[in-house]
């Protein structure tokens, strides 16, 4: 009974989440959030079941790709930040995996504290944090305070042919102290909000079964990425 009252409360949380996400008024996405931190998520949804987290520290890597909203929170961002480590830069991503409704486990990037992905961020000395925006256009929207990473980015993504902007909403530039990009060891990082449209590119549709087929458009991008990393002499 216990197990069952904790799965209604959660799917009541989702549900509410769900309702704010649709609000045309709603400013960003601390508004929406159904929790504040990991705390408070992990006490409501179950690892492994609601939610799995991945941690992978690779051996000579000051790199790492972390991905706060991955699985089916912004579909793509986990397969995305796997290609672009490949098998030598270091991973910490953070899944939904429910069957459904898993904008409930969004935790907005200034509170995001789940403890393994944070403790490998800290040590690290470059960090490039990948999530989902929503509109249908083909962009990634560049932020973060590593500005010198972001300058290599932009040239590089550009000349691959990518459309990089900035972010019309402030809450997306990825500048706050408190954003997990920016925890690394020194203090800086770069976010790349990539479009749902052009996350769409990237693989044969971004349900479960349609991001297991990649386009080469996502080699592609994994390709700039790494590249800029190498210009910047990160990697």
């Amino acid at each position: 009974m216990f197990q069952r009252k904790t799965q209604w409360a959660s799917q009541a949380r989702c549900t509410r989440r769900r309702t704010a996400a649709g609000d045309p008024k709603r400013k960003n996405d601390i508004e929406m959030d159904v929790y504040r931190n990991f705390v408070e998520l992990s006490e409501a949804e179950r690892e492994d079941i609601d939610f799995c987290i991945s941690v992978v520290k690779r051996e000579g890597s000051n790199i790492v790709i972390v991905v706060p909203h991955g699985g089916a929170i912004e579909p793509g961002t986990s397969e995305v930040a796997k290609e672009v480590a490949n098998n030598d830069l270091s991973l910490a991503i953070f899944e939904g995996i429910k069957p459904k409704g898993n904008n409930c486990l969004h935790i907005t990037s200034t509170n995001f504290d789940e403890p393994r992905c944070v403790e490998l961020v800290q040590a690290s000395d470059t960090v490039v944090a990948i999530h989902g925006e929503r509109s249908d256009e083909l962009s990634v929207f560049l932020g973060g305070s590593d500005d010198e990473l972001c300058l290599q980015l932009k040239a590089v993504l550009k000349r691959y042919g990518f459309t990089v902007k900035t972010h019309g909403n402030p809450d997306l530039h990825g500048l706050a102290a408190e954003n997990i990009c920016n925890r690394g060891r020194h203090g800086v990082g770069v976010q790349l909000e990539l479009s749902s449209g052009l996350r769409q590119t990237f693989f044969q549709s971004l349900t479960d079964k349609g991001r297991k087929k990649p386009t080469d458009e996502l080699v592609r991008f994994a390709a700039a990425v790494r590249e800029a990393l190498h210009t910047a002499g990160r990697l």
